[in-house]
Order: C-alpha cells, then structure tokens, then sequence
C-alpha cells in the first residue's frame, strides 16, 4: 500500500502496533526501548502517555540517528487515574468491575524523531469508551481467557473484549495502541512514505 522511502523503527515490543505498520505494508525495524515507566507525581495521564512515547523513540532515535523512530504508549483512564495492565486476576476483576457501564478514556501519546533531520513531533489522541453492564460470572469467564492480563485496563478492544464495549468516540485503532490514521499522516508529511504508484 505503500512505499518506505526512509528507515522506520518502532520503539515498542507491542504486537499490535508491529501489526499495524506491517499491514500498511511499511519496513520497519522493531527495537523496543528499555526506559523507567513510573508516572511522577501529579502527573496526569495525558502528560505520562506523551512523556512515555517521547522517552522511548528518543532512547531508539540516540541510536539510530537517521532513523525515524515511532514511539507509543497508551494509557487508560477512569476518574483521572490511570488503569494499568492487572498484576493477576483479582486485580482483572477489580479494574473490571469499576468499568462497567461506565466511560473511561483511552489516551495514546504518539511520537516521531528523527534525530539528523531534526524532527521532533509529539502529540496524543483520546477516545472515550462506554462500557455494557456485565455480571461477576461473566467477567471472571473472559478473566479466565488470560486475554485481560497483558492489557491496560484489563480488556483488549480487539478481540475477545470486544463484547464489553457498548460505543466508542473516536478512533478505535488508538485504543488498540496506535492512532494509525495520524502516524500514516506523520509519516507522509515527512516523505518518511509515499502511496504506491
């Protein structure tokens, strides 16, 4: 779909973001960036998920100059607090629980560096989601399918999770992980790719 005119690392070891840039047919380097990913204090989540993809595609970006690095991370929220990935299936339950039929945010900070030719774009992208009403039984039953234990907020939107969500506002790429709309836009401003011809 289209061509890689210049090289592309993704700092992130995140399957679904690989799959997004590999579906858009781009040639991609994956190096996953080793940063502390502890939120300061006060911080909220939109400035953690920003600082956390800055961090991670400068760290890729410092070694590899000519590169342009994406960095991402996405964070879910409720009540402005951040809904990390659960320690194990009580915690699942509980971040769950809180969740139901309820909205909560989902907030991917999104950046693009290159160090050579000094670009150095960041931004972040929101999508609310609106959760059904399910009982303990059946929350424990889409626990026991281990998909809830590698996600933030302890679903994942794009497979067995989906049956949680009742509606979503805004882009449902970015709750996956990557807003790839905006990354494909990024990349085509900076000639980093081009549409096939």
């Amino acid at each position: 779909m289209f061509i890689t005119n210049k090289p592309i690392f993704l700092a992130s070891a995140s399957p679904r973001r690989r799959k997004f840039l590999a579906d858009l047919d781009l040639e991609f380097t994956c190096c996953p960036a080793d940063i502390d990913e502890t939120p300061y204090a006060a911080e909220t989540p939109a400035a953690f998920a920003l600082r956390m993809a800055q961090t991670k595609a400068e760290a890729v970006a410092d070694q590899y100059r000519q590169a342009y690095v994406i960095g991402a991370d996405t964070v879910v929220t409720f009540a402005d607090k951040i809904l990390g990935k659960p320690a194990d299936s009580a915690r699942a339950l509980e971040i769950l629980r809180s969740l139901q039929g309820k909205t909560h945010r989902v907030i991917t900070g999104l950046a693009l560096i290159c160090r050579d030719e000094d670009c150095n774009t960041t931004l972040t992208r929101t999508t609310k989601v609106t959760f059904q009403s399910f009982s303990d039984s059946i929350l424990r039953s889409y626990i026991n399918t281990g998909d809830p234990m590698d996600k933030a907020g302890a679903y994942g939107i794009q497979g067995k999770g989906a049956f949680l969500v009742r509606t979503i506002q805004g882009s449902c790429s970015n709750v996956i992980g990557l807003p790839v709309g905006l990354c494909t836009s990024l990349l085509l401003q900076y000639n980093v790719i081009s549409s096939c011809p």
